[in-house]
């Protein structure tokens, strides 16, 4: 009987012994996997991120999932794509570590960085360009039966501008201030809202601007007659003077059905933004996964042909670069002006 209890004791003991062996190697798998960790980006390489657009009917939303699909399937990274007020509104997310990825037109950039603007409660300056994106135009569109064809025709007329901290809506008000054109109420909304209350008879007049073509400038033009216009001549000038960082700007004459020849106009350009705090191995693959796959993005949107060429980030010359995408940049060959440069790239 001892004999046997004896035995039946080896076999326990032997099995506890396999069960510690086994516990081992998890653990050191466990520690085998943090280590690739580590090397891909450390503990904050995000698994997940969210991306700030601006309202739904515009190309910043659209935008916005075509940058979701890349993330998840190039880099393994779930995205939220969150509807916001657009640029203005995702400077300041962005600094609240709200949103991770964001999308600004150079004029809230601008204001942000420099504390400038009359939306800047402060100074914005850790906001960090990764990639180029496009050319926003701004332009206007009037029922066709109003007869209106000119910005200089909203005196006194109630207009739609876009939606609170995007870019129409933050700078179709100071437009009108550089022309001296007193509009009447003006109607902050996105541009499905301001569509729908066009097409229900409540609104004459919308201004906006976005990657071209505009959705709801579609929509609604395959369901009435409209009139589309810019600004150019002294108008522009004047514009441009006023506020420096808008270009002249030709929306081309295939854009929309109601147009019969290019259209000139005024616009800025869109950046990719993030934190400056943002994981370094993260950026620099997002940028890289961004350029190499960029017929996805051009396939999302037709604007994205402007970020066909990586040397399209030159059109930054003012603005700190994330140093992740600072070392794509260089990897691919692209000189990059001085001035882009960040503080925090001196100190690694």
């Amino acid at each position: 009987m001892w004999k046997k209890n004896k035995w039946l004791f080896v076999l326990i003991f032997g099995m506890f012994l396999f069960m510690l062996a086994a516990c081992g190697d998890e653990d050191n798998e466990a520690s085998s996997e943090e280590v690739d960790t580590e090397s891909a980006g450390g503990d904050d390489y995000p698994s997940t991120v969210t991306i700030g657009t601006a309202s739904q009917g515009g190309t910043y939303y659209i935008w916005g999932g075509g940058l979701a699909n890349l993330l998840e399937e190039h880099l393994d990274i779930t995205s939220n794509v969150e509807v916001t007020g657009g640029p203005v509104h995702n400077i300041q997310l962005l600094d609240s570590e709200d949103i991770q990825v964001g999308m600004v037109t150079e004029g809230p950039l601008y204001e942000g960085v420099t504390g400038e603007g009359d939306w800047a409660d402060k100074t914005y300056e850790e906001t960090r360009v990764i990639f180029p994106m496009y050319h926003t135009p701004f332009h206007w569109w009037s029922t066709a039966n109003s007869g209106v064809t000119s910005v200089t025709e909203h005196e006194g007329e109630r207009v739609g501008v876009g939606p609170s901290g995007g870019t129409p809506g933050t700078y179709n008000p100071l437009i009108y201030e550089a022309l001296g054109i007193e509009t009447g109420d003006q109607v902050q909304a996105g541009a499905s809202d301001m569509a729908s209350q066009m097409m229900d008879g409540q609104l004459d007049h919308i201004g906006f601007s976005a990657g071209i073509p505009i959705a709801s400038v579609t929509e609604i033009e395959a369901q009435t007659d409209i009139n589309i216009y810019g600004i150019d001549g002294e108008e522009r000038e004047t514009v441009k003077e006023a506020l420096p960082y808008f270009v002249d700007f030709i929306i081309p004459e295939d854009t929309y059905n109601s147009l019969d020849s290019d259209l000139e106009t005024i616009a800025q350009y869109n950046f990719g933004v993030v934190h400056m705090d943002a994981n370094e191995e993260f950026v620099y693959d997002f940028v890289k996964a961004y350029h190499e796959n960029i017929e996805d993005m051009i396939t999302t949107h037709a604007s994205a042909e402007e970020a066909r060429d990586p040397e399209a980030i030159l059109i930054n010359e003012t603005y700190p670069m994330h140093p992740g995408a600072i070392r794509y940049y260089e990897e691919v060959g692209i000189d990059l002006p001085d001035a882009v440069y960040p503080p925090e790239w001196d100190e690694e």
